[in-house]
């Protein structure tokens, strides 16, 4: 009984299941329209925004979000700053109809944490162009070797910067709000949706409002629901200097929209922002003996000197050539001649002897135990030891007995010597990486390892466009991996995509073509496009000379031209260089060519250093780099502006970093205007646009001429006469 009882209610059950009655139907009926009441409640106007879920690549939000630079490459290789570097991001940000859109940039450290929420400025309409400056970290000048580095090293890495799109439903609403009560035209019905929309706002999560915040929007929100007063009052309570003030910094962000994270490889600094210093440690306490008419070299210890005139200048980073054993088979003599005398030392690019390869100081500079003190010596003084690395060999090298294979040979069975026609390099063996460049690639990785451990924490590497791109992508990434503190100067002066890809490869920063940029519409435009997208990836440095370059510009104008190119190069690039001798205006052509005569690569110079006292470079320098120290956040490799000038000998630019950006809370600027004519004297009117560099116009700007310690007074359009036996440039720090 019990369980024919059990089986017919179970049937009983199923059958009122699947057929409930009339009424059961109207119950289930109202039960889910109370439900659908309670999860989208009517409306009175229009309802905000929504956010829709992406789900996957390619789907919009509610708000569209396009075309964000920089993104070279479809994101595959992340743009590159150094840390605390000011950047800016772009991106399309906009909405169907005349809705009005804003945008938001959010950037988060590696680790997923927000660490700066910006907003972004439409600075297109037409084309829907947003943009923002922004930053990852704090700038810092920490040495890879002092204690707080670890604290550095941990804010390295994979960054990202979102846009986040959002209706701006307040500016919409305003817009439209402002009209109809100027002419009267359905004006309750406007503000009693703008009284509901700032009760709204104040509920809103996003928009991060505290308690003193809330209630102002409340209390504006009340007084336009306040029938009793009139429409402008009522109108001015939503348009006050508060409500303002909270749309820029607090706004109600509906339909909000983010991008996919853009990646941003952060590097340590020195990465961007460094100044280096070259000399050949032969020629440091290089003395002439009077008696036997010889030269004696100098040696890593008598090279300290070079240390102490870098420190003194105000550099950072010391750059060595190379310090292994040279070749004595083909070993050029005097100004690339082919045949050496018996006291000629050779090039150090001719790598290599019986002595040893790269992994070997030349005995006739001492000992590897010297260079560690030579090392520790310049990190005492808080200076960073780059050494070049030229991947290339000496017929004497070791490495042509005991890897045959890495080296090309012709059909009689020779190796063929390097060329570059015209130029010839008879006592170099090019390296051939097609027969074992995995091998190659190990014997690089433990030779810098080597010297990394000796106290290098940067390579300057000669001519590496000659190699394959994928080597110094797989070298580099493995020193790196090791000690990522480690960073890469690429010597490419090549084609654009060669040096592009050598960045996207790793190498930190680059040679480039400033020597030769001279004219003001030369300048102008490198230095635009050294300072802008492409700064994201290829961070040119700036040298008015180099042991292989000194233009006819360098020559012929004499002091002030150097002075003039020391200029360019140390405010035109958050990277710049310079070759010993800039300072004794060594500037000599080699007939025929544009390099020095009595070259250093293949002679020991002695050089009378008080000489330099006569033509004040060196003071000039010392200048340069106090400015860059004091003012280091404004050297960013995205924040040049040309300044229009009516000479055209008459180059002007600035460098702008906003209030937000800086260690000290305000706006830095760098104005530099320089006389690119090295024998006359010119004048011209400079145009200042202030609300570009957030000045007033009412008052104007205030300018120290920091080379000089004067003060001028600045407005729109601006009077300057610099002449090149006074002042050849004038470098202007805005006053706030």
């Amino acid at each position: 009984m019990s369980t024919k009882t059990t089986d017919n209610t179970a049937g009983k059950n199923a059958e009122s299941s699947a057929k409930p009655t009339t009424g059961a139907a109207e119950r289930t009926t109202a039960r889910r329209t109370r439900r659908t009441a309670k999860a989208t409640p009517i409306i009175q106007g229009e309802a905000p925004a929504p956010v829709i879920p992406v789900t996957e690549p390619g789907q919009f939000g509610r708000v569209n979000v396009m075309d964000i630079t920089p993104n070279e490459e479809h994101g595959v290789f992340p743009a590159r700053v150094e840390l605390g570097e000011a950047f800016e991001v772009t991106a399309q940000v906009f909405i169907e109809g005349r809705t009005k859109v804003g945008a938001t940039a959010v950037v988060r450290n590696p680790r997923g944490k927000e660490m700066l929420r910006l907003p972004m400025t439409c600075v297109n309409p037409g084309l829907d162009r947003w943009t923002v400056t922004l930053k990852c970290g704090e700038r810092s000048d920490v040495k890879p070797w002092e204690d707080g580095f670890p604290k550095v090293k941990r804010q390295l890495g994979e960054w990202t910067v979102t846009v986040e799109g959002w209706e701006d439903t307040y500016a919409s609403w305003l817009h439209d709000a402002t009209i109809k009560v100027e002419v009267n035209d359905d004006v309750e019905n406007a503000l009693i949706s703008g009284s509901r929309l700032l009760a709204r706002w104040a509920l809103a999560d996003d928009s991060k409002l505290n308690a003193r915040q809330r209630k102002t929007l409340e209390a504006a929100a009340a007084t336009m629901a306040d029938t009793t007063l009139s429409p402008e009052e009522r109108l001015a309570a939503a348009t006050d200097d508060a409500i303002s003030e909270l749309h820029a910094t607090n706004p109600l962000r509906d339909g909000l929209s983010p991008s996919a994270p853009q990646r941003f490889k952060v590097e340590r600094p020195k990465s961007s922002f460094a100044a280096w210093y070259q000399f050949f440690p032969r020629s440091e306490g290089a003395t002439f003996d009077t008696e036997t008419g010889k030269i004696k070299q100098g040696t890593l210890v008598t090279a300290l000197s070079g240390l102490e005139r870098a420190k003194a200048e105000g550099f950072d980073i010391v750059y060595l050539p190379p310090i292994f054993p040279i070749g004595v088979t083909n070993r050029k003599g005097r100004n690339n001649a082919l045949v050496a005398g018996p006291d000629d030392p050779g090039s150090p690019f001719g790598i290599g002897s019986a002595l040893g390869g790269h992994d070997t100081v030349d005995p006739l500079l001492g000992t590897m135990d010297d260079f560690k003190a030579f090392c520790a010596r310049a990190h005492e003084l808080g200076l960073e030891v780059a050494l070049d690395f030229a991947l290339q060999c000496s017929p004497d090298h070791p490495w042509v007995k005991q890897h045959p294979n890495w080296f090309r040979t012709k059909p009689d069975g020779t190796i063929a010597f390097a060329e570059n026609p015209p130029k010839k390099y008879q006592d170099i063996y090019p390296i051939d990486f097609n027969a074992d460049m995995a091998g190659i690639e190990k014997e690089v990785e433990r030779i810098m390892n080597l010297w990394i451990a000796a106290g290098v924490t940067f390579f300057r590497v000669d001519n590496p466009h000659t190699k394959p791109v994928r080597f110094w992508q797989d070298v580099i990434a493995a020193v790196t991996k090791k000690h990522p503190e480690v960073l890469f100067l690429a010597e490419a002066f090549t084609r654009p995509g060669m040096m592009r890809a050598l960045s996207y490869a790793g190498f930190t920063q680059s040679h480039c073509y400033f020597p030769w940029r001279n004219t003001k519409e030369e300048l102008e435009k490198y230095l635009l496009e050294t300072n802008g997208d492409n700064g994201y990836y290829q961070h040119n440095t700036f040298w008015p000379t180099t042991p292989d370059i000194l233009t006819d510009y360098v020559r012929d104008n004499g002091v002030a031209g150097h002075a003039v190119r020391a200029v360019l190069a140390a405010m035109g690039s958050p990277s710049w260089g310079i070759y010993n001798g800039f300072e004794l205006v060594e500037n000599k052509q080699r007939p025929g060519f544009e390099e020095q005569i009595d070259n250093e690569k293949y002679e020991v110079k002695v050089r009378d250093w008080e000489d330099a006292d006569k033509y004040g470079i060196a003071e000039l320098l010392t200048s340069l780099n106090r400015i860059r120290r004091e003012y280091a956040d404004v050297f960013s490799y995205h924040n040049v502006s040309i300044l229009p000038s009516s000479d055209p000998n008459i180059l002007a630019f600035a460098r702008h970093t906003p209030a937000e950006l800086t260690s000290t809370g305000k706006a830095e600027t760098l104005v530099v205007v320089v006389n690119l004519d090295g024998h006359n004297a010119h004048q011209s009117e400079v145009h200042l646009e202030m609300p570009d560099f957030d000045i007033d116009p009412q008052w104007g700007a205030h300018m120290r001429e920091e080379l000089t310690g004067r003060d001028f007074a600045w407005s729109w359009d601006n009077f300057v006469s610099l002449a090149p036996w006074a002042d050849v440039a004038h470098v202007f720090h805005i006053v706030r």
